[in-house]
């Protein structure tokens, strides 16, 4: 036991806690649980705050409205990831025509100017969300680069129902982010937006201005 954690309970012993002492797991962490048909709406309420769109869909049609929003913006170009599983699965729906699928499919290098000048929207998919705060929770990899979801001014993520938990701490235990780290990971909880010292806001000054969020009612 560390000298801290010694000390602490020291002070807790002293200040007249009797019998043994709370377990922190579920006395504390584990306390906020809701429903699972009712987290979508919580994560949706936290993130619709801070500016974050959201469209509805089901697990058949979700390809469908995610090109119906980027005909309805005028998109020229979608950044997809042709290896990850929506992303393969979005292709394999996409009609030709209107907007242009963009794989993410070469090194940085070989298409920078393109990526930070040239792309309208980007596509990922996520691996949950968090209904107590709101936020999507990504993990980059090889076959959708975190720049996807950084560079481009619009940012479309796909989220399932199914995927979200009730705290971050409940999405690291699920994930088994407690017994590995992944490599990269990414906490978003809306469009990118900074301010200056007489807290005006700027959205898109460090990341993309928008965030369009797909949720899929997967709850069956």
């Amino acid at each position: 036991m560390s000298d801290a954690r010694t000390a602490i309970l020291g002070r807790l012993r002293a200040s007249g806690q009797t019998g043994p002492l709370p377990d922190l797991d579920t006395a504390v962490l584990e306390r906020k649980q809701w429903p699972a048909t009712e987290r979508a709406a919580l994560l949706r309420k936290g993130m619709e705050a801070v500016h974050t769109e959201f469209l509805e869909a089901t697990p058949a049609d979700w390809p469908a409205v995610v090109r119906a929003c980027c005909d309805r913006e005028g998109f020229k170009n979608l950044l997809f990831g042709p290896t990850s599983e929506a992303g393969s699965a979005l292709a394999a729906a996409w009609a030709p025509g209107g907007t242009h699928l963009m794989p993410y499919d070469r090194p940085v290098e070989a298409f920078k100017d393109e990526l930070f000048t040239g792309v309208d929207a980007g596509f990922t998919g996520t691996v949950g969300g968090i209904a107590e705060t709101g936020g999507l929770l990504l993990m980059p990899g090889p076959a959708e680069p975190r720049l996807m979801s950084l560079v481009p001014p619009i940012h479309i993520a796909l989220l399932r129902s199914s995927t979200i938990q009730d705290t971050f701490w409940s999405a690291v235990k699920h994930l088994g982010w407690g017994r590995a780290l992944p490599p990269n990971a990414l906490l978003i909880s809306g469009p990118s937006k900074t301010a200056d010292i007489e807290q005006t806001l700027a959205y898109g000054v460090h990341g993309p201005k928008r965030l369009i969020v797909v949720l899929v009612d997967d709850l069956y």
